[in-house]
């Protein structure tokens, strides 16, 4: 255990020491069955076909989880001790910024909660700031967050009084705040509550009264507006609060959430100008009020400050159902995968509920201030953004105390202009990285090639808590951009196995070509569920007999691949019906939203379509919740994604009975047992696909 007076970090040794053994003997197992196919091949007496796709599935399976065995080669968890914090005066500030696009998919109350979760923050409030940015332009947007800044002159004060941590209004008066609510029951926090409910229910009316007719607009000048600022007169200290709707042209690039998020940099740096800054996606609400004090336990070490870009938190989700059918905790990232990189080099980031320094965006670690030799050039025309990078302030465009000037707010609209970044190095060397739609797993991978590291808090009370899919489309049209997006840099001449290797530890890469390459399953597991099943219907094996000691070579990597699954499925405190809802999900994505992803990026590369930003749909609609809750899969919507699952599903039904009656017939059970097994192991997890194939009453 590594230990300083602001955190520690525990390496789990046993675990490690237990997965390098198990490393060791599952490769030994995989070079093995992979000799057994080649050396099979060439012998005349199997199809040669058949035996090749076999081999480049397994070979295929075989390289990916090769690049998954870095993220167990040594696990750690931190814990932070933000006691032993210096005073709020010595703290740094934090922006926190919040981006929002179309008010119809991202329900706009789900907006404002967030909003006023981060106003909330428990942190010195002349050094907090936040900043909401509306890439869908609507006049609903700037017209609610106005109506949350007026109710958070009650909201703020009443959490303070009382030490509420559930600081998301929506979220205490809901039964997530039933254990505040009774254990901080007196007559007088009876009445303020009352009158703070009141409060509350005025403000959602007067939202959602006023969006009824509210649309997009993608044609429109840039727009910055200052909804709270720190004037003299102001009794209710609060923080800074901003909207901002950059320009938007149909004729130029806007680079999607990068684009919003670079804009939002430079208007921050001339506004309040914080050293370090929070994302969070616009559902995703601050659920502990302590969590920029946690993460400063990291930035603010000595040891580790210099070259710590960012410390990340688990996305965690407070509508999941106990039966998590479509895997929307992602476990197997955030409790396997990011203690894994967190003891390398440090987790991905994954887009939200992550604290950034700042000047990891704008160089290396052992940078000093490169770009700064020739400014204009990097950063563009805006001496007062400039002045901010060089740790000047905008004390001069001030008007008394904490009040904007309107020439900072002139000099603000022109940073969110289209054509300021034009001849720049904002996408490309600076700021949020553009290129791919994933901005966070792109910017973060570049971050750590160019020598920073990160840190992975994953605390007791989530820090961040969001709305996770519940329904098939939903999960799967969200899993097609990420891997359209992920293939597209694997392929690129920032590879992490090309690239990122000579700039990262061999692991660290590994990890990341697992991110970027696992999407190439599709290939495998479609060769999988289709080959050996055929072998079934017509008589072909594929597989050693049983009587064969070759058969005990298949037998073990199988048998090993599903118990390391199901062992840290159990160890993180998953169930048996976790691993089945994985490894059901798993598959499912694999030979549909991954499938679709790689056609997609393979469309884009030979210019058919066009780079286009898909928006997870984040209103709940009463029908999925139901069937979600009930642990039902809701497939309307999905019939793109439904005609592979389903072709797939026939053919193992059609070939596993016409092959169990040739077996029957034939006696051949040994040697075709493993196709035998294959089917029904994949029939057994399509249930649910079977279950929307038979006829119902009434349709």
């Amino acid at each position: 255990m590594a230990t300083s007076s602001l955190h520690s970090c525990t390496v789990h040794r046993s675990r490690a020491t237990i997965s390098r053994l198990h490393i060791f003997f599952h490769f030994t197992a995989l070079i093995a069955l992979l000799y057994y196919r080649i050396s099979h091949l060439f012998h005349g007496d199997v199809p040669f076909l058949s035996w090749s796709l076999m081999f480049i599935a397994e070979l295929i399976l075989s390289f990916i989880w090769l690049l998954t065995q870095p993220f167990r080669w040594r696990p750690v968890t931190r814990s932070v001790y933000p006691e032993n914090l210096p005073g709020d005066e010595a703290l740094p500030g934090v922006d926190v910024f919040i981006c929002t696009c179309d008010p119809k998919k991202e329900p706009i109350l789900e907006v404002m909660n967030t909003v006023l979760s981060a106003m909330a923050l428990d942190y010195p409030v002349d050094k907090l700031a936040v900043y909401l940015s509306d890439d869908g332009g609507t006049a609903l947007t700037l017209h609610a967050v106005k109506e949350a800044c007026s109710f958070a002159r009650s909201w703020l004060p009443f959490c303070r009084k009382y030490g509420i941590k559930t600081r998301c209004p929506e979220a205490y008066f809901s039964s997530f705040g039933d254990d505040e609510r009774l254990s901080l029951w007196s007559d007088e926090f009876k009445a303020d509550e009352e009158e703070i409910k009141l409060a509350y229910e005025i403000f959602k009316k007067e939202v959602e009264k006023s969006g009824i007719a509210d649309s997009m607009v993608h044609d429109r000048p840039p727009c910055v507006q200052v909804i709270h600022d720190n004037r003299k007169d102001d009794q209710i200290k609060m923080p800074l609060l901003f909207y901002v709707s950059r320009e938007k042209r149909p004729s130029q690039p806007h680079n999607f959430k990068a684009g919003a998020l670079n804009a939002l940099l430079r208007i921050s740096g001339i506004m309040s100008n914080a050293p370090y800054l929070l994302v969070l996606d616009c559902d995703m609400y601050c659920n502990d009020p302590t969590s920029a004090r946690q993460a400063m336990c990291f930035h603010l070490d000595p040891q580790m400050s210099r070259s710590l870009a960012f410390v990340q938190y688990p996305q965690m989700f407070y509508n999941l159902a106990r039966n998590d059918i479509y895997d929307g905790q992602a476990r197997s990232a955030f409790k396997t995968k990011w203690q894994g990189m967190d003891g390398l080099q440090g987790p991905a980031y994954t887009g939200t509920g992550y604290y950034m320094k700042k000047k990891a965006l704008y160089g290396s670690p052992d940078q000093k201030d490169e770009f700064l030799l020739e400014p204009a050039k990097n950063f563009g025309l805006s001496s007062k953004f400039i002045a901010s990078l060089a740790g000047g302030s905008n004390k001069q465009d001030i008007e008394g105390k904490g009040v904007v000037s309107d020439a900072i707010l002139e000099e603000a609209r022109t940073l969110a202009s289209c054509t300021f970044e034009k001849n720049t190095e904002w996408g490309k060397e600076i700021g949020y990285s553009y290129g791919c739609l994933l901005e966070s797993t792109m910017t973060g991978y570049l971050l750590h090639c160019r020598g920073w590291t990160s840190a992975y808090l994953y605390p007791k009370r989530p820090c961040f808590l969001g709305c996770t899919t519940i329904d098939l489309k939903d999960s799967l049209v969200q899993q097609m951009k990420w891997s359209s997006g992920l293939i597209q840099v694997g392929l690129s001449k920032i590879c992490p196995l090309t690239y990122g290797l000579s700039r990262m530890s061999i692991l660290h890469s590994m990890c990341y070509g697992y991110f970027f390459f696992s999407s190439l399953g599709c290939i495998a597991l479609l060769l999988y569920a289709i080959v050996p099943q055929l072998g079934l219907f017509s008589g072909v094996s594929m597989f050693p007999k049983v009587s064969d000691p070759w058969f005990a070579v298949f037998a073990i990597v199988y048998t090993s691949s599903i118990c390391q699954h199901l062992y840290e499925v159990l160890s993180s405190g998953g169930s048996f019906t976790t691993w089945r809802n994985e490894y059901r999900m798993w598959m499912i994505r694999l030979v549909t939203a991954c499938l679709f992803g790689c056609l997609d990026f393979l469309l884009k590369l030979l210019g058919i379509t066009k780079e286009s930003f898909r928006l997870t749909n984040k209103a709940v609609e009463q029908d999925k919740l139901e069937k979600y809750n009930k642990g039902k899969f809701h497939f309307q919507g999905a019939e793109m994604f439904m005609i592979p699952l389903r072709l797939l599903v026939i053919l193992n039904l059609v070939c596993f009975v016409g092959g169990m009656k040739r077996v029957l017939i034939e006696g051949d059970f040994e040697g075709m047992f493993g196709q035998c097994f294959l089917s029904s192991l994949i029939l057994f997890f399509s249930y649910p696909i079977l279950e929307s194939l038979l006829p119902r009453r009434g349709k």
